[in-house]
């Protein structure tokens, strides 16, 4: 598998379900940390895509597979719903399209409230608003907490994981491929392409030229934890043909986060600028008039890959083994489990004999953070090791004991550890 981001650790999982020699290889230091890592964490509810698209079938089929995902593997989840809202008539239409396209793929319980319903459950909204649809199957997640579940899980059913092993060359031979990375040559018969942004040029490598990726920087603004509480629903504006637009999340955590910005730009490009934040807030406050610019605390930017064809390109190619799971942008992160299941499935039609694995693990350990536990428990902990109670982080109340946890479990860096605790 070539890539680490929230796909390729996914695939990775659900092939570790049979007895296969499997390797993940990643060009950063750790996985999750490239477009995962600045992911919105939204699980789309199934309606906001066509139903006779890829990305349709998958985020519907992808949203019903993230509890089962949650209760394995413990990171942080939460189905809070979401409304997209409508200030005339015209946007109406567009929350009745939205309605029909969830219908006709089974999503339940899709309402249209009007201005009093609206008021009830959201009194900080713009008092213009004259609609909204409600999807209530709609959930929030850390990605990267998600990302490092999966790889972990993987890594305990056997899977090897390079990190820093940009892929150079393949060259096919044969039944089989050589896999060339800064410093190994791999031998292996199958390839999942899940190479994000670079999967254009990692397919190019065999000689498959048959999409192109064009890179989109998003960019995302978090806010004071004074706002928790503010908006509870995940807010979203009626969507344009490019966007399903900026919006307010409720991350899992409680604190909001808004965005994401649509500019074309280069791959490495994750720069915030002054006039994305103008118009992410400028949106914003159009949603919800009493978040202000003022409150923001922390900012960043990720970068997707949009295919030629503006739908995911998951698929087989001319050089068998070869198969391209490219242009994976939103609903990615909500298809993820389904895109695996559907890998897996092509991956046997292209000949790999899948035996299952009977020792397979299916969950991880609890890992909670020190903050969390009874307080009673707290003290039992800090007396039995002082570095229980060594503070690093007060804001967030992280200890010492859980960054060196959080090493322990696989972070090589100083954002390893910030994702891993929140520090």
């Amino acid at each position: 598998i070539i890539g680490g981001g929230v796909i390729g650790c996914a695939i990775a999982r659900e092939l570790t379900r049979y007895r296969l020699k499997t390797i993940l290889l990643e060009k950063a230091c750790e996985v999750g940390f490239g477009t995962s890592k600045s992911n919105s964490g939204v699980i789309h509810a199934g309606h906001h895509t066509k139903p006779n698209t890829l990305k349709g079938r998958l985020e519907w089929q992808g949203n019903q597979m993230w509890d089962a995902l949650h209760d394995d593997l413990g990171f942080s989840f939460r189905r809070l719903g979401d409304l997209t809202v409508a200030f005339d008539d015209e946007e109406i239409s567009a929350l009745y399209r939205l309605q029909d396209q969830g219908r006709q793929k089974g999503v339940p319980g899709l309402d249209l409230w009007y201005r009093e319903r609206i008021r009830r459950a959201e009194p900080n909204l713009n008092k213009n608003i004259v609609a909204a649809l409600y999807a209530p199957t709609s959930a929030v997640v850390n990605p990267y907490e998600a990302c490092f579940a999966l790889i972990e899980n993987a890594q305990l059913n056997g899977l090897e994981v390079h990190t820093e092993s940009p892929v150079v060359a393949i060259k096919p031979i044969n039944d089989h491929f050589q896999v060339y990375t800064d410093s190994e040559v791999i031998l292996t018969r199958f390839i999942v392409n899940a190479a994000g942004l670079y999967a254009d040029e990692v397919a190019a490598m065999v000689g498959d030229q048959t999409f192109t990726l064009s890179p989109r920087r998003g960019e995302e603004y978090l806010l004071d934890k004074r706002l928790i509480g503010f908006v509870k629903h995940t807010i979203f504006p009626c969507p344009t043909p490019i966007s399903k637009g900026i919006l307010i999340i409720p991350t899992f955590d409680g604190t909001l986060m808004v965005g994401p910005t649509a500019i074309d730009s280069d791959k490495d490009d994750t720069t915030t600028t002054l006039a994305g934040a103008e118009e992410v807030f400028a949106a914003v406050k159009h949603l919800a008039p009493g978040i202000s610019e003022r409150d923001c605390i922390a900012e960043f930017a990720g970068v997707r890959a949009v295919a030629d064809s503006d739908d995911f390109i998951i698929e087989p190619t001319m050089q068998r083994g070869f198969v391209n799971v490219a242009g994976i942008q939103s609903p990615g992160l909500t298809a993820a489990p389904a895109v695996a299941l559907m890998v897996v499935e092509m991956l046997h039609g292209d000949g790999l004999k899948l035996e299952f694995n009977e020792e397979f693990k299916p969950t991880l350990p609890r890992h909670p953070h020190f903050s969390s536990l009874p307080i009673e428990e707290q003290f039992r902990l800090a007396r039995q090791d002082a570095r229980y109670s060594h503070v690093v982080c007060r804001c967030e109340q992280v200890y010492e004991m859980d960054v060196l946890k959080a090493i322990e479990r696989g972070a090589r860096t100083l954002d390893g550890v910030k994702l891993r605790t929140r520090a």
